[in-house]
Parts: C-alpha cells; sequence; structure tokens
C-alpha cells in the first residue's frame, strides 16, 4: 500500500500535467483574426439580404450563411484537432447573451425601419451593425473560454 506521501506526490504530478494541458490547449484553441471577419461578413450578409425584399434572395443568402458556418466549422476542426459549442456553459454565456440581446435589438430596429418605415437599406445598416458585433462578440467568446481553460487546475 502507498503512504499518504506518495499519493499526494502522483496526485500534484497529475495535478500538473493537466494544468499543462490545459494551458497547451488554451493556446491552440484560438482562431485568427480573420475567422471572426468572415463569420461577421457572413452575418452581414445574411441581415443585409432582408433589404432585397426578395424571399429567393434571402433563402440564398440564407444557405450561403449556413454553408459558410460549416467551412468555418470545418477549418476550425481541422486547424484545433476540436470544436467548441458556442452554447456551451460557463463564463462564455455572458457573450452568448449580449450576442442575443444585440441580434434581437437591431433585427428589430432595422426591420421596422425597412419595412414599416419604409427606410430602404435599413436591413443593410443592421446587417453591417450585427456583422461588426459578432465578429467582436466572437473574439470577446474566446477571451473569455481560453481565461476559463487557464484557471482551472
Amino acid at each position: 500500500m502507498e503512504s499518504n506521501g506518495t499519493t499526494a506526490r502522483a496526485a500534484a504530478e497529475q495535478l500538473a500535467v493537466l494544468r499543462d494541458q490545459r494551458s497547451a490547449l488554451a493556446e491552440r484553441v484560438v482562431q485568427p483574426w480573420w475567422y471572426d471577419a468572415l463569420l461577421g461578413l457572413l452575418a452581414a450578409g445574411f441581415v443585409s439580404s432582408y433589404a432585397t425584399h426578395d424571399p429567393r434572395w434571402i433563402l440564398l443568402a440564407a444557405a450561403g450563411l449556413g454553408l459558410g458556418c460549416l467551412g468555418l466549422v470545418s477549418v476550425y476542426r481541422r486547424m484545433t484537432g476540436l470544436w467548441v459549442s458556442g452554447l456551451r456553459p460557463g463564463a462564455t454565456q455572458r457573450a452568448v447573451r449580449v450576442w442575443l440581446v444585440l441580434y434581437a435589438v437591431v433585427l428589430a430596429a432595422g426591420a421596422v425601419a425597412e419595412y414599416l418605415l419604409e427606410v430602404r437599406g435599413a436591413m443593410v445598416v443592421a446587417g453591417i451593425v450585427i456583422g461588426v458585433g459578432v465578429a467582436l462578440l466572437s473574439r470577446w467568446w474566446t477571451h473569455l473560454y481560453v481565461a476559463e481553460l487557464r484557471d482551472r487546475p
């Protein structure tokens, strides 16, 4: 039977290995800047498509958004070897909540201006705001996730 000192030493060594692995993972999960920019462009293009008032263009933009996001997931998996859900529990939920509020408020304001007040192009402005917002929030989400990885044992 092992003594408590040996068990404690083995546990400390395992924790050190786990910390090193989490640190390496934290370095690996950070996406390049162009990932956030492309995600923002995809979101901006989709929301902006509503300015056309043409369901065909909107469906085409929705398909482009879906395919583009699948492509980004594929590239991210190839680069990092993993995929982390944006809806995972933890500190990143703050960024998700901010994103949902931003998206709902800007989309509603753009839709009211475009469709009720007949301000042509309002959805393009909303799309740009949403695109920039998602790009910045994607970076913030990653920052929160990396900090969470580094703070845990």
